[in-house]
């Protein structure tokens, strides 16, 4: 297909891996000591973790590399890991006690993460006031950083952006599913969402584009949170006639369920579509022998396919003895990208613990960092200047590959 017109304590790095609780202080002072922490948050338990985990493992190899290899003025690095998944479901109120956490600890310098939109809308906040730099290897709410929202959420400190991600945003996810879903000859899509900052906004702009490139939207529903039964939706829907279903949200929100219920409801050769939150290993688990006809984008290169990656895929399968996720190469290049603007903060230091202003400062400059996702700067926004984005679909109860975009413009 032609889309072109598309856009447990770790050896070297000591890993904390809890739930955080909400701390007290403001953070923001002189660190102590020779060590540098990287905060880390993403969902590692429940639902969520088959995709989190691997996330994880790409942002913490990223900062074993670096301890090896040594900083300025022998200063080490250490990864501070929490959790934000409460009863196996990603929390927003979980990622901002544990961005507290980060923020009240002086030696966190930087933060990756989160994972979900909704739980970054709960901290940007928090890190904006703070100071404290934080990069998300996945946040694709254009909202984040793009236009009044944006601007809402950094009214505490208007003159500072501390928030970058290395993905696209849902305006470009959400477009490039719409043409997938066209070039696959879909005419008749009905719309589901699991109504939060992701999931909504990229079935919105699923929406919209899917209209103006001639195709009918046959309806457009909300799910509810924890909703497990879609029996009597599902049989609504069947009686519309789609040829595919597209889903906004998540697996742990309702993914893999929906899909599996739809063989239940009489729709066995509708296809079904969503964005990067049915990308994880766990829509395989929940889906099982229905996942074969499912399609869905990611916010991310196929690491497998870029040459710039070849050697994190051997360094990550040797460190962790497992393949890959969807976003282990750009929760590596998020790292590195915070990892770079520390090394770069203790040289214009003397050679001295540098503070969150300096690497703050030195992450928003990033251009042309070298990294396994390719090239990696940000605009004046936060937003990556190189998003790339990758299409698969499910064949044989497997993911399977289909094609790569680069989406800059």
């Amino acid at each position: 297909m032609d889309f072109a017109s598309l856009r447990r304590p770790i050896a070297g790095v000591a890993l904390i891996v809890a739930l955080a609780a909400c701390s007290g202080g403001t953070g923001g002072g002189t660190p102590s000591g020779n060590t540098i922490k990287i905060g880390i948050d993403l969902p590692v338990s429940g639902a969520d973790a088959s995709i989190g985990v691997t996330t994880q493992n790409g942002a913490v190899m990223a900062i074993e590399q670096a301890e090896k290899k040594g900083l300025p003025g022998g200063l080490h690095l250490q990864a501070d890991a929490l959790d934000d998944a409460v009863q196996g479901v990603h929390s927003p109120q979980q990622g901002a006690s544990n961005t507290r956490t980060f923020i009240s600890d002086d030696n966190v310098l930087g933060m990756i993460g989160p994972f979900n939109s909704n739980v970054a809308k709960a901290e940007i906040p928090l890190t904006n006031e703070a100071g404290l730099v934080q990069v998300s290897p996945s946040n694709t709410n254009d909202g984040l950083t793009i236009g009044p929202d944006a601007a809402s959420l950094r009214r505490s400190n208007p003159t500072v952006n501390s928030y970058f991600r290395v993905c696209t945003i849902d305006s470009r996810q959400g477009a490039a599913g719409a043409q997938f879903a066209r070039k696959l000859k879909f005419s008749r899509a009905y719309i589901l969402d699991d109504n939060e900052t992701y999931g909504l906004g990229l079935a919105n702009v699923f929406e919209a584009d899917f209209k103006k490139l001639g195709g009918t939207v046959l309806g457009h529903d909300h799910i509810t949170k924890n909703q497990q039964d879609f029996k009597a939706l599902l049989t609504k829907i069947a009686a519309t006639h789609p040829d595919v279903i597209f889903f906004g949200g998540t697996t742990s929100n309702g993914g893999g369920l929906i899909r599996k219920q739809m063989f239940d409801a009489g729709m066995n050769n509708v296809a079904y579509m969503g964005g990067d939150g049915i990308s994880d290993p766990e829509f395989l688990t929940v889906a099982g022998t229905t996942a074969d006809g499912s399609y869905y984008t990611v916010a991310a290169p196929n690491a497998q396919k870029l040459p710039s990656a070849q050697q994190f895929v051997k360094d990550y399968q040797a460190r962790w003895n497992s393949p890959v996720g969807p976003y282990s190469a750009s929760a590596y290049a998020a790292a590195q990208a915070i990892i770079a603007a520390i090394d770069k903060a203790i040289r214009q230091n003397g050679n001295k613990m540098p503070t969150r202003a300096q690497v703050l400062k030195n992450v928003a400059a990033t251009s042309g960092l070298q990294t396994p996702i390719g090239t990696v700067g940000f605009d004046k926004y936060g937003d990556s200047t190189n998003p790339i984005l990758s299409l698969w679909t499910i064949r044989g109860g497997k993911a399977d590959f289909v094609n790569q975009l680069n989406l800059k413009t």
